[in-house]
């Protein structure tokens, strides 16, 4: 971690972190890549097996300078992560925040937030940890939550599994442009411009066998 000019703490920069084409669209700042991990809640983690590329959806929490990823212990990236030497993986997250429609089919694009975070992930053995990275995860999805329901028992955490993931390797990249049509097609008859993309929450439903009423923390859900 380093200081950039502004003061603003960053990350600092590796050959894995640097982007070949649009470094414009990239940054390292601490503070706008914090906002994007935690912006969501859904990560795709990637590691090797056998030689093989292997690309897995899962969820995850941010704990200050360390990510947390929720798995299965039977899964095969928490048996890896499960000795001593961890795991090489790497996490990437995004948002996508707009369609862009232009005049030519080469131009068209998508406006997103993104961060690929690199490093050895090592599965979270310590109890109190492990406490910590699943209230996490609960609440980074839904605010509040993991305080309002039945912590895990014996069982289920010895099915449960969460690997750790220091955030040392990591860049943001961002597209946040209007329609770039070339100067040549300003005068074509079609349409450009942007489709916004949101995620959106639907009111909470109700389980049949659920009798008390709508707590506070999904009273102010979807945020």
């Amino acid at each position: 971690m380093s200081a950039s000019p502004e003061g603003s703490q960053s990350y600092s920069r590796t050959p894995r972190t640097t982007p070949t084409r649009y470094r414009d669209r990239a940054t390292w700042e601490q503070e706008a890549i914090h906002a994007i991990l935690d912006s969501t809640y859904l990560c795709h983690l990637g590691f090797v097996v056998d030689g093989a590329p292997v690309v897995l959806p899962t969820i995850f929490a941010r704990v200050g300078s360390r990510l947390y990823v929720h798995g299965s212990t039977g899964s095969r990236p928490l048996r890896g992560a499960s000795g001593e030497q961890g795991m090489p993986v790497c996490v990437t997250v995004t948002q996508v925040d707009a369609l862009v429609l232009t005049k030519s089919a080469f131009n068209h694009s998508v406006n997103f937030r993104s961060v690929v975070a690199h490093g050895t992930a090592h599965q979270v053995t310590d109890p109190e940890e492990l406490d910590v990275a699943l209230a996490a995860l609960v609440d980074h999805a839904v605010p509040g939550r993991s305080a309002e329901i039945r912590p895990a028992n014996a069982k289920e955490l010895a099915a449960t599994a969460v690997i750790r993931l220091e955030l040392d390797e990591v860049s943001a990249k961002t597209r946040e442009d209007n329609a770039a049509d070339d100067p040549e097609d300003a005068d074509l008859p079609h349409w450009s411009g942007l489709i916004p993309v949101t995620t959106v929450h639907g009111t909470p439903e109700p389980h049949p066998g659920t009798a008390v009423p709508l707590p506070a923390h999904l009273r102010d859900y979807p945020r």
